[in-house]
């Protein structure tokens, strides 16, 4: 059905204790997990299983290192048959289900924190999602979302239960404004689904529980791991001697004079420092030549690719601003002589062996007859913000 399958139990949560997954009782979370890793190792010896349509590319190692059963798995879920049988329940005839369709306007903006934690194209926010839920079904369902993207959908099932008195508040005051009555709040039960690898396991990392406390410890290590290894690179030094963070650089493209072949940095000259807005024509620094981009002509250099020792021809980039931070104050200035010797310092750094040097497809990356292009990626480039602060 899906390339990637992920059932989440939202009534259940990682503790130290006993917990119950699927009808069964282990000591601990970890027993659990181990537990199902067992089941799905086994499964992934199985050939067949192997040839289910949309079967991702990976080593067994990689799935199950992935995973975390029998609530997500990185490869179509084995355990959703019994997701089902547990938490589900048959259909009934004599039971009466109806619901008038939902014509309720619903409109969410995209602030909220939950939603922009992770970003993916064609997101809906999980709190236009919760209506429909709460119209359509009742605390315990299961709700099934085959193309879940991010994950907002079971995002929006455990929101039926957590949502804030606020947010309750204003849904029941418009329901009972459109004659629907007052939902039922609780937890609905969610299996999310998709082709994409990446998207299920966004949506496992936006749903599954987790320990807070561990989360940020990981976190602490994982930025002082980093402020130790290239912290460095964003230091500086403001006018009072204090030490500043560099929040960004901000680079133009180098032109060349049309008149006087001179070099024109665009950014220098096009852009308004107060109104950060560039200039539509402006006059060469050089020889007061009229200026615009299309009459200027791209500077070039050729340097040596580290990864591949090739020689390689880019466009000239020079760093026209750095936005930094002292104290709690913002501060913008050109960079100075200590700046551009920490450039090119970093530029001297060999090439991290960990990082891929599979060649860019650019040639590939065609939408009909139009070219795709992609600057500042191939080949360790900076990035171009020649045309616009």
């Amino acid at each position: 059905m899906n390339n990637q399958q992920q059932s989440l139990d939202l009534g259940d949560s990682k503790q130290s204790g006993p917990v119950e997954c699927l009808g069964q009782t282990f000591p601990s979370d970890d027993a659990r997990r181990e537990h199902y890793l067992k089941l799905l190792a086994e499964k992934l010896k199985d050939p067949e299983f192997r040839k289910t349509p949309g079967f991702p590319k990976g080593t067994d190692d990689d799935i199950l290192r992935l995973s975390d059963p029998p609530y997500y798995t990185a490869c179509p879920n084995p355990f959703l048959v019994d997701f089902v049988r547990v938490h589900g329940k048959p259909y009934d005839p004599a039971e009466e289900y109806r619901r008038e369709p939902f014509a309720v306007d619903v409109s969410e903006g995209k602030t909220d924190k939950l939603y922009k934690a992770h970003g993916y194209h064609t997101k809906v926010p999980h709190l236009a999602i919760v209506p429909s839920i709460l119209h359509y079904t009742k605390p315990g369902d299961i709700v099934l979302d085959g193309f879940c993207g991010s994950g907002m959908t079971g995002v929006a099932a455990q929101w039926c239960a957590s949502a804030t008195d606020a947010y309750r508040r204003n849904i029941e005051e418009r329901w009972k404004a459109e004659g629907l009555g007052k939902p039922k709040w609780g937890a609905r039960r969610a299996v999310l689904g998709d082709l994409g690898p990446a998207a299920t396991f966004i949506s496992a990392n936006y749903n599954l529980p987790f320990s807070s406390d561990a989360f940020q410890g990981a976190a602490r290590d994982l930025l002082e791991s980093l402020k130790s290894d290239v912290g460095w690179m964003y230091e500086k030094q403001h006018s009072n001697g204090r030490k500043a963070i560099i929040n960004y650089t901000v680079w133009s493209e180098v032109f060349s004079c049309p008149q006087c072949s001179r070099d024109v940095v665009f950014l220098e000259e096009a852009l308004e420092t107060d109104s950060k807005k560039t200039l539509s024509t402006f006059p060469c620094p050089a020889c007061g030549a009229e200026l615009n981009k299309d009459n200027l002509e791209r500077a070039f250099e050729t340097l040596v690719d580290p990864a591949t020792r090739a020689p390689w021809k880019r466009i000239r980039m020079k760093p026209v601003l750095i936005n930094y931070t002292v104290g709690k104050t913002r501060h913008e200035k050109a960079p100075d002589r200590g700046d551009e010797e920490v450039l090119r310092k970093v530029g001297t750094l060999p090439f991290p062996t960990e990082v891929p040097t599979n060649p860019f497809p650019i040639d590939q990356m065609y939408h009909g007859s139009r070219l795709v292009t992609v600057h500042g990626v191939a080949n360790g480039g900076k990035l171009d913000t020649g045309h616009a602060a």
